[in-house]
């Protein structure tokens, strides 16, 4: 998968950047519209560091796989469709 970083502006509940609820892609702020689904890598190894995942839908009806590697505190966009 080819990972592009990307800055994510997140809801902050009980715990620290919970949930994303917009992003800046190629100089373009994309609102989320809803968490399709979410999932959690939690081993943690030098090739696949703990991270958490997001399928998103935007705004634009489009949706993105977003990688929050916890290790770096760094978002990546992994797919959009």
């Amino acid at each position: 998968m080819n990972l592009i970083p990307i800055q994510v502006e997140c809801y902050a509940g009980a715990k620290a950047d919970e949930v994303p609820r917009r992003f800046i892609w190629q100089d373009q702020r994309i609102e989320v519209e809803e968490v399709v689904d979410c999932w959690h890598q939690v081993e943690s190894q030098p090739e696949w560091p703990r991270a958490e995942y997001f399928k998103v839908r935007g705004v634009d009806r489009r949706e993105y796989l977003l990688k929050h590697d916890l290790e770096s505190d760094k978002w990546y966009l992994g797919r959009q469709w």
